[in-house]
């Protein structure tokens, strides 16, 4: 049994920050949600990685592969997950009929009555297209480039300052309420949890991950402390609501959260993967939605509808 090794922050996408002045932005999980100002939001328009991608992603890529979808919507649809993912969450929470398309999608232009989704998963950062302003130095480049374990902390308080910054114009643009999202605790995730048999958290990469975290909200603290708005800046607590849910604290009970539904049978493998006369070279659980984790990093929809009801009970209500 094997899952794929992941170095910490390789799935956090660089933030991808809109000029849409005079609505309402929220940030989660690495990516922006725009929504009009008013009460009940019509449109969504969602920037990220593989956590948020409904269909962007190059079909190539696993999530186009079977078993991902299985859950919904029954066939693979370019979710990295078994089902449904927070952005689809999210988008019926604000009262839309649907997720918004993808810009994959782009070309029906009768669809964009919900917004769109331009978030990309992947190794990649195909996610760069049009409207893109970096958040200061990306983790995943940082990794690729071999940074060193001492600098680290140094890598971490310069993304966050720039995307203070960041924040600050956005904010200066118009946009009256903007929700950051702090990170989830990589450390549990399977690709990390797997030395130990799925048992035990890598204790080392979530101290990092609470680092940008605990940077994060002095950051937003000031921000909202220079406002003249009241607190126009909010966190999205990723951190706290996988925990909860991991310790099975989240109201849904998962007998092994650390372990994750579909993993490949090697390290050659991964889920999804098959050898070049088609033979699956990796195992799925009997019920996905037991399980809280789908692969090496992603969430089963199950986990999903766990993580968000911790959010809405909490972080949602501001």
């Amino acid at each position: 049994m094997y899952v794929q090794k992941l170095d910490l922050f390789s799935v956090l996408c660089c933030f991808l920050l809109s000029m849409l002045s005079g609505q309402q932005v929220v940030v989660v999980r690495g990516r922006v949600l725009v929504a009009n100002s008013n009460s009940h939001p019509s449109k969504l328009f969602v920037f990220g990685d593989s956590y948020s991608d409904t269909g962007n992603t190059d079909k190539t890529q696993s999530a186009w592969e079977y078993p991902y979808g299985i859950t919904f919507p029954g066939k693979p649809a370019g979710r990295f997950s078994s089902g449904r993912v927070l952005t689809d969450f999210f988008a019926k929470s604000i009262g839309l009929k649907r997720t918004p398309i993808t810009y994959r999608q782009r070309n029906e232009t009768s669809l964009l009555t919900y917004g769109m989704n331009f978030a990309y998963g992947g190794t990649d950062l195909e996610s760069s297209m049009t409207l893109v302003t970096l958040a200061g130095n990306d983790y995943s480049t940082y990794i690729v480039r071999n940074g060193s374990a001492q600098g680290w902390k140094p890598c971490i308080t310069a993304v966050v300052n720039q995307l203070a910054i960041n924040l600050r114009r956005i904010h200066g643009m118009g946009v009256k309420k903007i929700v950051v999202n702090a990170l989830q605790p990589l450390g549990c995730a399977p690709s990390n949890t797997a030395k130990s048999s799925f048992q035990q958290c890598n204790e080392t990469e979530n101290s990092l991950v609470v680092f940008h975290n605990l940077l994060l909200q002095q950051a937003v603290t000031k921000l909202n402390s220079e406002a003249k708005d009241s607190n126009p800046f909010v966190i999205l607590d990723l951190y706290d609501s996988f925990l909860s849910v991991i310790k099975n604290k989240g109201g849904t009970h998962f007998e092994n959260p650390l372990k994750p539904c579909c993993f490949g049978i090697s390290s050659k493998y991964n889920c999804g993967s098959v050898d070049e006369n088609g033979a699956k070279k990796y195992t799925v659980c009997e019920d996905p939605e037991s399980a809280f984790f789908w692969d090496g990093v992603h969430p089963t929809q199950a986990g999903w509808t766990a993580v968000y009801s911790v959010l809405r009970s909490t972080d949602l209500q501001h």
